[in-house]
C-alpha cells in the first residue's frame, strides 16, 4: 500500500507533477512531501574568477525565491484537498540535487516527479534520472500536458517478460487494484504467437488478485516500440502506463534505453516505471 509520497516539485508557475501527487496522496489516504531544490549558481570553467560576487548572489536569491514559492504552491493545493502534507527546500548543484532525490526517495513508498522539460536545461532531466536508477523505487512521471488528477478507469501494463517489467507490475499492484481494467500489452515486430503465454501467464496472475484484466498483442511493423505504445494508449484512453525503465547509470552519467528515453520525452498520460 501506498502511505509515502515524495514529488520533486517543478519551479515553474505550473506544476503538475505537485498537483498529481496530492491527488494520489488523496486516493491512498497517503502522507506527501513536497521537494524543491534551490539550485547554486553554474559558473563555466572558462569564466572561473571573473562573475562578480553580487552577480553570484543574485543568482541564489532567484533559485530559491523559485524553491520557495514552488513550495508555497504545493502547500497551498495540499492544504486545497486537505491531505497530509510537508515540505522541504533544499539548496544544492544539479548533480548534487540528484544525490540528495535518490537518497531521500529511498524512505517513501513512491517517488512522482514531472517530465524533463528540455528547454529548461539540465537540472528536470538529471533528477528523473536519478529518481528511477538510484532511488530503488517505483517513479510516477506526470507529462507537462496532465491537467487532471489521479484516474484509473485503465490502466496498461507494457509486458516483455523482463526483470524490470516484473518488478514494476509489482510495484504498481496499489494502482492496479484501484484500476476498473488493467490491459497487459504486448508489443511484437511481427504476428506470431511466441510472446502470447508470457503474457497470458501474467494475465491469470494478476486476475487471482482479483484484479478485471485482459491480454492484448500489438503488432509494430516498423518496430517503433514508443510510438505503438502511445498510439494505442491514445487510441484506448489509457489513464496511465505501466512500465520497465531501462537504461543504467555509469559515474554519474545516466543512460536510458532507447524506448524508455522516447517514452519520456514524448508521453501524455502518467506512466509508472521501476528500474
Amino acid at each position: 500500500m501506498i502511505k509515502d509520497i515524495v514529488v520533486s516539485l517543478g519551479l515553474g508557475a505550473q506544476d503538475p507533477a505537485g498537483d498529481f501527487a496530492i491527488s494520489i496522496a488523496d486516493a491512498f489516504k497517503a502522507h506527501v512531501t513536497g521537494l524543491a531544490f534551490s539550485y547554486e549558481p553554474i559558473i563555466p570553467g572558462a569564466v572561473m574568477g571573473g562573475i562578480p560576487p553580487e552577480f553570484l548572489e543574485t543568482q541564489r536569491v532567484e533559485s530559491d525565491k523559485k524553491a520557495r514559492d514552488a513550495v508555497a504552491r504545493f502547500e497551498a493545493a495540499a492544504n486545497r484537498i486537505g491531505v497530509s502534507a510537508e515540505t522541504l527546500v533544499q539548496s544544492a548543484s544539479v548533480s548534487g540535487a540528484a544525490d540528495r532525490l535518490a537518497h531521500i526517495a529511498r524512505r517513501f513508498d513512491l517517488v512522482v516527479v514531472g517530465q524533463a522539460d528540455r528547454d529548461e536545461g539540465l537540472p528536470d532531466e538529471v533528477l528523473d534520472e536519478a529518481a528511477l536508477f538510484e532511488s530503488g523505487r517505483p517513479v510516477v512521471f506526470v507529462p507537462f500536458i496532465q491537467k487532471a488528477g489521479l484516474k484509473l478507469d485503465r490502466v496498461m501494463v507494457c509486458w516483455d517478460g523482463s526483470r524490470a517489467a516484473t518488478r514494476a507490475v509489482a510495484d504498481s499492484m496499489p494502482f492496479l487494484k484501484m484500476a476498473k481494467l488493467v490491459e497487459v500489452v504486448i508489443v511484437a515486430s511481427k504476428p506470431g504467437k511466441g510472446d502470447e503465454i508470457a503474457g497470458a501467464d501474467l494475465g491469470q496472475h494478476l486476475a487471482r488478485h482479483g484484479l478485471k484484466v485482459e491480454v492484448k498483442k500489438i503488432t509494430s511493423t516498423e518496430i517503433d516500440v514508443p510510438s505503438t505504445i502511445l498510439s494505442y494508449a491514445a487510441d484506448s484512453s489509457t489513464d496511465m502506463i505501466v512500465m520497465g525503465g531501462y537504461g543504467h547509470s555509469r559515474l554519474r552519467e545516466f543512460i536510458l534505453g532507447g524506448v524508455t528515453r522516447s517514452i519520456l520525452e514524448t508521453m501524455t498520460v502518467p506512466v509508472l516505471m521501476s528500474h
